[in-house]
């Protein structure tokens, strides 16, 4: 029996290296392959989107923009023209969730700061009070990276208008105040052509680790 055992191994062993190799190439070719959305007014919650553009199914884009760094700089689409970006929205006064999204904003930063391919944007929900020294002083305070992480501020209007006409991200708040703005926790993924990929809670770790796993796979996308 071991005599015939020992004929056969190297055949044995050959079929199951076989075997083991097709097994492995049959899961490669089934296993669904990473995707991300690319996201529509259409597909998030209309409390986000302007009623303008709700029903927009396809083709939308980040509009253009120009806001004022927290260096006093004019930060324009030109400035993430090809970019991978996340961008969220705050304010410096904020005592809730803002400190929560900061941090792991600043985290984030950690974690691309060697990537020119990504970059990150904050824009205040209260212009009138973050000027460009109260700005820079909360990015200093936070770590903010120049040429990496602009913090920016502008016209409310503006500053409305694109949160809800572009990244789909801040509801609307006292009907009686124009272009009042309630913002949310969430960091936007915007990827190199303009389009919203992702809405990720910047209140809690595990969503932005996820969010930086999505921002490498875009990398690695194009």
């Amino acid at each position: 029996m071991l005599e015939r055992l020992k004929k056969y191994k190297t055949f044995i062993i050959t079929l199951t290296i076989i075997s083991i190799t097709c097994i492995s190439l049959f899961y490669i070719a089934l296993k669904p392959k990473k995707a991300l959305p690319v996201y529509t007014p259409s597909m998030v919650n209309p409390e986000l989107v302007d009623t303008t553009i709700q029903y927009v199914a396809n083709n939308h884009f980040i509009a253009d923009f120009s806001f004022t760094n927290q260096n006093g700089k004019t930060i324009t689409q030109k400035d993430y023209e090809g970019k991978i970006y996340v961008a969220d929205f705050f304010f410096t006064t904020c005592k809730t969730i803002c400190p929560l999204m900061t941090d792991n904003m600043s985290w984030l930063q950690g974690q691309i700061k060697n990537n020119p391919e990504v970059m990150l944007l904050s824009h205040s929900v209260t212009p009138d009070i973050d000027s460009v020294p109260v700005l820079k002083k909360y990015a200093v305070e936070k770590g903010a990276i120049d040429g990496k992480w602009n913090l920016v501020t502008g016209n409310k209007k503006d500053i409305y208008y694109i949160a809800r006409k572009s990244y789909l991200a801040v509801k609307t708040g006292r009907p009686e105040e124009m272009y009042d703005m309630v913002h949310t926790e969430n960091f936007v993924l915007v990827d190199q052509k303009k389009r919203v990929r992702g809405f990720y809670d910047g209140t809690k770790r595990e969503e932005v680790e996820k969010l930086l796993e999505d921002i490498n796979f875009l990398s690695s996308e194009e």
